[in-house]
Formats: structure tokens, C-alpha cells, sequence
């Protein structure tokens, strides 16, 4: 099972269950109907379609509902039993668990590992599943079933009485209920070369191949391809690619790990030191610490032996996940200026993926239950540059760090902070990070909806607060963009501390602006106790506004129209000229 499983409910009832798998599936998505449910992942309104929709695109599906409204909605698509995702349904109350499809898709493992967390026995019905103690549909993970077609009649044959001899290691069939006689009819092969199955014999091709790469290699993915076939190993054995920590970046070894479906896994300098001083190239040191065995340095026929490719072969199935680390990854998001409905789906994707959340902690409070399960790093506001050491330091590591903005992070906010801690130290462990900027709705796009459109013409933003640059910078900038006519938008306005920096800008605005020119405070946008009103800009002062607060000044075209309720649209014309 490689896609994150949904679950899916109808009930407030039901959240307590969801919560209780999602933690031995904290990858899976929680989706709740609309005005029943709350604290889910994705709400919906139409059940038939969200979850058709999932099912096509091969997503596990775990209802938390009856069993016969799965079915009856699903009917309709249901085509390829080779194709189908697992689909399970498990009792609101969390008292039962029944599989229904996806046989070869891992259900009933699924199913196990659901009615563990629930304290229940899952109610399995495979036939070949409990009489043969195993599935051969569905192997797990580190081994690959060659070929499926001819697993039906294989059963089949099994349960009416053949005998099997198995050749090669695999402790999940010699520990099982299988009929195994070293002359049997019936053959199961294990084996990580390249073989042709034939309708008696069953082939698993176990997860042992560890290829590893350093240095830059042209054309990466062809050469990889080929020294398997000349090797006549099987690709669907390989369990990933490994090489030098200092190699994370080079795209030719993401690109042969996507090629081959597979992971990529990285060893830090200290993990390499002993094997490199015995005279081991990188590739060869990456390779036997990979698999505890030595490796070979390939050639095909139509490229020479390279030091920079190593292929090793472990005794047992090689699990990634416990060797070296990953790439560190680290996403900058914005989370919007409040609520989680401005909270992009990207954004709730990283923060659902991530392992560490780093920041503020009033922004931290605001992403909620994606929260659920993560490493929490708090800080001041006012300690940007340690945040964003810590998070880059994180990400080194091999972690993958959500460092949390509100509003978009570029805009006055970490993105900033975290390129300049890289462009100012420079730390060469850095270099291996994937660093990616998550965009979000900025608090001035928020509070411009929420009255109209003042931003419907040119506009810039100015923040107010002096402690990153001098006072006599956002005076001049304010000036040219009086006088240049924008409508303004002033990030950061007041604090406690800092309070006639706005009286200021107000006074140097009406040397260039009429009195009664429009003005937007906006405080708390999305969250609890949003206001927003419109006032003069003779009328702007200091109390009117605190740090939770965004200020739209409108520009000498900006117009206000009074609705009949007794509220004020604003916005600014695209056209600055008469019709």
C-alpha cells in the first residue's frame, strides 16, 4: 500500500474512532460530511462522489459507517479486481472491522493493523488467508509478487491439496500454513534475478538490491537500467538508492530513485568514515552500509566500470526506512491570516506530511489538529534568525520541516528569514536540503475581500515597524508612494512599544491625500473577534489599530459605496481615466 489511505465519516461520532487509526496510518487523510463533522482534514457534501472519486484514483478507503452503503456506492465503478484499492468498513463505535475489496491490494493486512489500534479481531473471510496463514495476493512489504495471474489457480490448486517446495528465503512462507514438501507440484521462487514464471510456480522478488551512486553521472537512469539487465537482476528488487549525504542534491540520483519507485537514503560522513578509510570508494562504502555485504562495481557493455555506481545484494528484504536518513526537506508555509477554509489544500498536504512544525506559537495554535502527531518547536515571535537555524539544522538531519508563517511567508514573514540565515552562514549541510516556499493568502488580500477591492489598481506594502530598517527609509518609501499615488498597505502598524510611527505616516499621506480618503483597518481577519471598518484617513490614529491589525489607505481614485443596510463597499477603479 504506497498512497496514504482516506478515511472517511458521517458522523461527529465517529471522529473518536478515525483519530484511533490514524495512529498506526498517520499518513491517511480524515474526510468528513459537511455540517456533521468538525476538526476533519477535507469535509464534503456528496458521499456517492468523494468517494468514487478516491476509489478511481487508488486510494485506500476506510468507511467508518455500514458496510452496505460502501457497497452499494462503490457498485457502479467497480471493474478490475487486479486495480482495486483496499476498501474497509469499520463499525462506528469501533467494534468491528471487515475488509471488503482489494484482496491483491492489502486489505486484510490493513484490516489486521486497523483492529489492532481498535483492540478487535478483524473479521477476515479469505479462505486462502485462513487456512494457508498467509496472502499470496499480497505479500508483505519487501517482497514483490512477479506474477498475479497465475496466483488464483495456484490457491486454488493449494486448497484442493498440491504440494509446494519453496526455493530461496522467505521467513513469512516457511512460518506459514503452506503444504511446503521438497517435491511438490507446485513452486515458489524467491529470488532477486531475472526469471520467467510459468503457471505452477509463483515468483516473489524480494526487496535485497541496494544500489548506490555518488559523484555525477550522465544520463544516470539509462546506465543504472542497463547494468541491471546485464547483471540479470530483477529491478523490481531493488529496495532503494543510497549514496554520500554530500550527493543529496544531484538530480540523477532522485531521478533513477523515481525511475525504479524507490526511495533514496543517505549516509552522513561519520557513518562512511571507516569504510572509506579501508579504500572503499563513496559508492562501494554506501553500498555495504546499505546491506552489510560487499559490493561490485557493474559494468555493461556499453559502459565501462564506474567507482561512482556500486550494486550489493543483502541476505534479508532491506527496509530504508532504517538506514541512513532521507533527504532533510523544508517547506515554508502560510497558512493564511486566520481560519483553516484560507488554508490552501498544499498547505494542508506539508502539514500532514511533515515531521516538525517550527514557529510562533499563536501560529502554530492556528493550524490545529494537522498539528496532531508532530514534533512542536515554539518560539518568540522576535526570534526569527534562531528559527530559522534550528529548522534548517532540523531538515539536515534528515527531517522534514514545516516552518509556519501566517498569512504568505514571503511577504514580511519566514521565507525571508530562513534564505537569509543560508545566504549569511553558508553551512555546507545545508546545501542538501530541499527547500520549498508554500505560498498563502496574505492578511492585505484577506482584508481587501472583506470590504470590496481596494487593491483593484496599483498598490505596495510598507511595514511600519522600524526594527529591521531606520524610520527614515519608511518615510521616504511612504512619501514616493503618496506621491506615486498607491493605495498603500501597512503590514505591522503598532505595538506597545512602537506607536508614532502610524501618526507619522498618516501626516506624511495628507500632504498627498484628501482627508476624507478612505481607509481599511482589518484586525483578526479569520480568527475569533474579526473586525473590519472603514474610517478617514484624518481619523487614522494609533488607538485605531495593534499588531493583529492590516491598514488598506486608499489612493486619491478609490471610491466607497454606502449599501442600503447600512455597510460600506470599497474599491479602487481599474480605469483611472474618464468613460
Amino acid at each position: 500500500m504506497n498512497v496514504a489511505p482516506a478515511i472517511v465519516v458521517l458522523g461527529q461520532n465517529s471522529v473518536t474512532v478515525a483519530r484511533k487509526i490514524i495512529t498506526v496510518l498517520p499518513g491517511a487523510t480524515l474526510y468528513g460530511l459537511a455540517g456533521r463533522t468538525s476538526g476533519v482534514d477535507v469535509s464534503f457534501t456528496n458521499f456517492g462522489e468523494t468517494l468514487r472519486e478516491l476509489f478511481a484514483q487508488g486510494t485506500p478507503l476506510i468507511g467508518i459507517c455500514a458496510a452496505g452503503i460502501l457497497i452499494r456506492t462503490l457498485a457502479p465503478v467497480l471493474s478490475d479486481k487486479q486495480q482495486e484499492p483496499p476498501v474497509l468498513a469499520v463499525a462506528e463505535d469501533g467494534s468491528a472491522v471487515v475488509p471488503l475489496l482489494g484482496g491483491l491490494g492489502g486489505v486484510n493486512d490493513l484490516a489486521r493493523r486497523i483492529a489492532q489500534a481498535l483492540d478487535v479481531k478483524p473479521a477476515i473471510t479469505t479462505t486462502g488467508d485462513l487456512r494457508l496463514g498467509t496472502t499470496l495476493l499480497s505479500p508483505p512489504p519487501g517482497y514483490h509478487l512477479a506474477n498475479p495471474e497465475d496466483a488464483k489457480k495456484f490457491i486454488s490448486d493449494l486448497l484442493a491439496g498440491a504440494q509446494v517446495k519453496l526455493e530461496g528465503v522467505a521467513p513469512w512462507l516457511s512460518n506459514s500454513k503452506l503444504p511446503i514438501d521438497p517435491q511438490g507440484d507446485l513452486t515458489i521462487q524467491v529470488t532477486e534475478r531475472l526469471v520467467t514464471p510459468t503457471a505452477n510456480c509463483l515468483v516473489y522478488h524480494p526487496a535485497t538490491i541496494a544500489i548506490a551512486i555518488s559523484g555525477i553521472i550522465d544520463d544516470a537512469v539509462t546506465l543504472v537500467q542497463q547494468l541491471l539487465a546485464d547483471a540479470k537482476l530483477e529491478r523490481a528488487s531493488v529496495a532503494g538508492i543510497f549514496a554520500p549525504i554530500t550527493a543529496a542534491a544531484d538530480t540523477a540520483i532522485h531521478a533513477v530513485a523515481s525511475a525504479l519507485g524507490v526511495p533514496t537514503r543517505f549516509f552522513t560522513p561519520n557513518q562512511l568514515e571507516s569504510l572509506l578509510s579501508q579504500g572503499y570508494s563513496p559508492a562501494q562504502a554506501a553500498a555495504i552500509a546499505a546491506t552489510g555485504t560487499s559490493p561490485s562495481s557493474p559494468s555493461s557493455p556499453s559502459s565501462p566500470s564506474s567507482p561512482d555506481i556500486a550494486i550489493a545484494i543483502a541476505p534479508q528484504p532491506i527496509d530504508p526506512n532504517t538506514i541512513g536518513q532521507p533527504r532533510g526537506r523544508l517547506a515554508i508555509i502560510g497558512t493564511g491570516p486566520g481560519g483553516s477554509q484560507w488554508m490552501s489544500p498544499e498547505v494542508k498536504e506539508i502539514l500532514k506530511s511533515a515531521t516538525d512544525l517550527v514557529g510562533y506559537k499563536t501560529y502554530l495554535d492556528l493550524v490545529g489538529s494537522l498539528a496532531d502527531g508532530k514534533q512542536r518547536h515554539e518560539s518568540d515571535n522576535r526570534e526569527e534568525e534562531a528559527r530559522a537555524k534550528m529548522a534548517l539544522d532540523l531538515a539536515a538531519s534528515g527531517r522534514y520541516v514545516a516552518v509556519v508563517s501566517s498569512g504568505d511567508p514571503g511577504i514580511y514573514a519566514m521565507a525571508t528569514a530562513v534564505f537569509e540565515v543560508c545566504d549569511r552562514f553558508a553551512l555546507p549541510e545545508w546545501d542538501t536540503i530541499d527547500i520549498y516556499v508554500a505560498p498563502g493568502i496574505s492578511a492585505m488580500q484577506a482584508a481587501a475581500a472583506a470590504i470590496g477591492a481596494p487593491l483593484g489598481h496599483d498598490f505596495c506594502a510598507i511595514s511600519l515597524s522600524d526594527i529591521l530598517k531606520p524610520w527614515s527609509a519608511i518615510e521616504q518609501r511612504i512619501a514616493a508612494a503618496a506621491e506615486a499615488d498607491f493605495v498603500l498597505a501597512f503590514y505591522n502598524p503598532v505595538s506597545k512599544e512602537r506607536t508614532w510611527q502610524l501618526a507619522e505616516a498618516r501626516n506624511i499621506l495628507l500632504r498627498h491625500r484628501t482627508p476624507d480618503t478612505p481607509v481599511v483597518l482589518a484586525q483578526n481577519l479569520g480568527r475569533p473577534g474579526q473586525a473590519v471598518k472603514v474610517i478617514t484617513l484624518e481619523q487614522l490614529a494609533p488607538a485605531s489599530a495593534d499588531m493583529r491589525t492590516i491598514i488598506l489607505v486608499g489612493s486619491t481614485k478609490t471610491r466607497t459605496i454606502k449599501r442600503s443596510d447600512g455597510n460600506i463597499w470599497v474599491y479602487t477603479p481599474r480605469r483611472y481615466t474618464e468613460q
